[in-house]
């Protein structure tokens, strides 16, 4: 297993659609690194386009800082359902390091992917688990934290974040 480095923004790769995985059995190895890189960087969820691999899977596990690991292997996700309800939490990302915005997003989704042995997984998801499957959801589609933000706290922010990487 390797930590792999982590992809920032603007790398352009942040900002492309990933394609469908084919064969996840072939995604092993580079599952257990992602977990790895994701633990190493102390962040609970981690995509495949922040390593620089343009296909559409993630792991995050939202326990394992609170002693009670839950890591969960997404391959070709699919957001089902959203809650009409929503939450407004803080999210941090890997890519933005020293950044963290309040983002709305549904409160409850349901979660179709699949694992590393092709077997569709069904999840009800709700909380933090909830933001932090959209989130990682977010970066298959191309989208980073700043693009979740009105115009103005956009500007804000990247301004804060550039100020931060200078």
């Amino acid at each position: 297993m390797s930590v792999l480095p982590i992809l920032t923004w603007p790398d352009p790769r942040l900002s492309q659609r990933c394609e469908p995985v084919v064969h996840a059995p072939g995604l092993t190895g580079v599952i257990a690194d992602l977990f790895e890189t994701m633990y190493a960087a102390q962040g609970r969820g981690l995509a495949a386009p922040q390593v620089g691999i343009l296909q559409q899977f993630f792991v995050m596990d939202c326990g394992w800082k609170e002693g009670t690991p839950t890591p969960k292997v997404c391959i070709n996700p699919t957001i089902l359902k959203s809650s009409d309800e929503t939450a407004t939490r803080p999210e941090a990302c890997l890519s933005l390091p020293g950044i963290s915005a309040d983002i709305i997003r549904p409160a409850c989704i349901s979660l179709q992917s699949y694992d590393l042995a092709g077997q569709k997984q069904l999840w009800q998801l709700d909380g933090f688990q909830a933001t932090c499957a959209q989130h990682e959801f977010d970066h298959l589609q191309g989208l980073v934290t700043f693009d979740r933000l009105d115009p103005a706290d956009r500007l804000q922010l990247e301004a804060r974040y550039s100020a931060v990487t200078a």
